[in-house]
């Protein structure tokens, strides 16, 4: 899986900060890493030098193989917060969006009450 991270011009984006972004992305989402083929990681600081609050944004796209790309975003009052939230959201929506790509949902109750696979 390839993890690209881009900041803003409010976060300074030293390799630290990216070693441990891509870490956490990829220690989140490495249950996926066959089906990914590349995600992007963008940071921003919403109020730029204005003050403190939730203004930490992240934004991660996932690029499926075969599919359209998934996006999850989260806010949070420091750039941990955010990716962390972030990420989770993604797992989440990865594991929807493949459990219906490969028609896993599980038997269906119709209205009648019988059970269809």
């Amino acid at each position: 899986m390839q993890v690209h991270v881009s900041t803003d011009n409010h976060i300074h984006g030293s390799e630290r900060l990216i070693e441990s972004i891509t870490q956490e992305v990829e220690t989140v989402l490495g249950r996926f890493d066959g089906q990914i083929t590349r995600v992007d990681v963008h940071l921003n600081d919403v109020n730029g030098p204005k003050g403190p609050g939730p203004d930490k944004r992240c934004l991660i796209e996932a690029r499926l193989a075969g599919l359209h790309p998934v996006v999850a975003s989260d806010q949070a009052a420091t750039l941990n917060e955010a990716v962390s939230g972030a990420s989770d959201k993604l797992f989440r929506l990865l594991e929807t969006t493949l459990a219906k790509h490969r028609g896993n949902r599980g038997p269906q109750v119709s209205a009648s009450g019988q059970t269809t696979p």
